[in-house]
């Protein structure tokens, strides 16, 4: 497709990676911030971080026992102290003599070797050898540096920060971490079909549902998410929404994206001034999806254009559009290092047949490194996905496989979903 030109139902399909790279290098630029380290779980480090100090600062007792020179073996020795976790003895191990030391505690100087408490008996403040001397003799000690050293990059830029890292990154010396601004994600369920919470329904309405969960899959991230909707089927009403999130960063729709008489997001969206970048992708289910953007005009703190995302009405279609493409331009907009989800190996439970002339992401259920496709593949069907933890992929025309076959698969579950 030609820059600039309009996609249209003529434009072939884009393969699934390519939509994916495409839309991902539209991600807009967030303003960065700098937040206390307790606060930052779920961000991803805007730059590097390196350790503002050494760990750890001195030599530490890895196990309860007593710090003595190894060149004295086999004993006995005179206990003349104790270390304590921050409480370090004062004075040197000298030949013959030994300091009680506990887990956590500075090696006394002169002292080169830990002795283990259960391979030690002590009368008053004599000590003799009962068990077998460590091997090697600092194999109980935990070296200056051994951790990290002062200057070292502790974390490298797009790192997602969870409990290991803040700890990490407290332990370092840091206050505050640079992180993105917090990403304002609007939310906009259409159709006519669709009734809101609480409200009756009549034989031909449903629930809006796709709203709730598309909102639950961006949870774990750090988003502000604003529901609209549902918005009935007018173009009027669908500018109108596209206008109430008109300070969003990313507005995702749910519905109306395909070419029928009633699917209206494509010229509404032409009608409240986006672009369209890119619509439909050679995927099963999921095809008709739609990326455009626009200025904001919405103040100085939005330095690039609003990314619109149409994703397909069907709950199936819109949670698999939604992992394979809103989660990974969520992630690449807040700086994430790796946007896209990674699949793992699993093996066929059963005979799976030939694919088809688009590429597919079937529901199935992932245990024990066998993967079981739900019966029920219908881009409709709720409970497939509610008894889902996985997505076996198929590339379009793939053969068709015997039982205990390789398959690449993504975990919903522990697969990078936030």
């Amino acid at each position: 497709m030609n820059a600039g030109a309009e996609p249209s139902v003529r434009t072939p399909p884009l393969p699934l990676r390519t939509a994916q790279e495409r839309l991902v290098s539209l991600a807009p630029d967030l303003a960065i911030e700098h937040r206390a380290v307790a606060d930052c779980n779920g961000f991803y480090l805007a730059h590097p971080i390196t350790a503002h100090r050494t760990q750890p600062d001195a030599p530490l007792s890895a196990m309860d026992g007593y710090a003595m020179r190894a060149a004295d073996l086999p004993g006995p020795w005179q206990v003349i102290g104790e270390s304590a976790a921050g409480h370090p003895f004062g004075g040197t191990v000298a030949a013959g003599q030994a300091v009680r030391i506990s887990t956590g505690a500075v090696l006394p100087d002169g002292a080169d070797m830990v002795l283990l408490q259960e391979d030690a008996a002590r009368a008053g403040d004599r000590v003799t050898l009962t068990g077998t001397p460590p091997s090697p003799t600092g194999r109980h000690i935990r070296p200056a540096g051994m951790d990290f050293v002062a200057d070292a990059q502790l974390l490298a830029p797009g790192t997602r920060i969870g409990p290991a890292q803040i700890a990490l990154a407290m332990a370092g010396g840091h206050q505050h971490l640079p992180v993105r601004r917090p990403l304002r994600l609007a939310i906009i369920d259409s159709g006519d079909e669709l009734v809101g919470p609480g409200k009756p329904l009549a034989a031909h309405q449903i629930p809006a549902s796709n709203g709730p969960m598309l909102a639950a899959m961006a949870a774990g991230l750090p988003v502000q998410v604003t529901r609209i909707g549902p918005v009935a089927d007018r173009i009027d009403d669908i500018v109108a929404a596209l206008e109430q999130a008109g300070g969003a960063d990313i507005i995702v729709t749910s519905g109306g994206a395909s070419v029928g008489d009633h699917d209206l997001v494509r010229p509404a969206l032409a009608a409240a001034g986006v672009t369209l970048d890119f619509w439909r992708v050679a995927i099963k289910p999921g095809k008709p999806l739609l990326v455009g953007r626009r200025d904001h005009g919405a103040g100085p703190e939005f330095a690039s254009p609003q990314i619109v995302l149409g994703l397909p009405g069907n709950p199936a279609s819109a949670f698999v559009t939604g992992f394979l493409f809103m989660l990974p331009l969520l992630r690449a907009t807040l700086g994430a290092a790796e946007a896209l989800p990674r699949t793992i190996p699993a093996r066929l439970a059963a005979d799976l047949p030939a694919g088809g002339s688009r590429a597919e992401f079937l529901r199935a259920r992932f245990e024990g490194g066998a993967v079981t496709l739900d019966p029920l593949q219908d881009s409709g069907a709720i409970t497939a996905l509610a008894r889902s933890n996985a997505l076996v992929v198929r590339e379009a025309r793939a053969p068709a496989l015997p039982a205990g076959s390789e398959v690449p698969v993504y975990l919903l579950e522990t697969g990078r979903i936030a």
